[in-house]
């Protein structure tokens, strides 16, 4: 399998921006898929995960802001993050666990 990530760019502290991550040469129907993203500097951390049965899962500092979802059928997950700070910059990758494949990375900036 091969993950797309879109969706980045660059923002004032407030505003909002929806990744999406596309699955190709395999499905995402059997498996877990997570957002992880890499501030400036510092290691790579989770965000937000969406299981098979469509729970959700969130790290505190975006719990209430961001909300991820996923569409099978489309073999797409999405992540909606709303009221963005400066400290949500970073490249952000998605997670295709039973594959323990990687997407590329998109960049989202964050200005005050």
């Amino acid at each position: 399998v091969q993950l797309q990530a879109s969706g980045g760019g660059s923002v004032q502290s407030g505003g909002s921006l929806r990744l999406s991550c596309v699955a190709s040469r395999g499905t995402i129907r059997n498996t877990p898929m997570s957002w992880f993203r890499r501030a400036p500097g510092k290691e790579r951390d989770w965000v937000a995960t969406v299981t098979t049965d469509e729970r959700t899962a969130y790290d505190d500092p975006v719990k209430g802001r961001f909300t991820i979802s996923r569409d099978n059928a489309k073999n797409t997950i999405d992540l909606q993050m709303n009221s963005l700070k400066p400290e949500d910059t970073g490249v952000y990758y998605c997670k295709h666990w039973l594959e323990d494949v990687w997407g590329q990375g998109t960049l989202v900036t964050v200005s005050s």
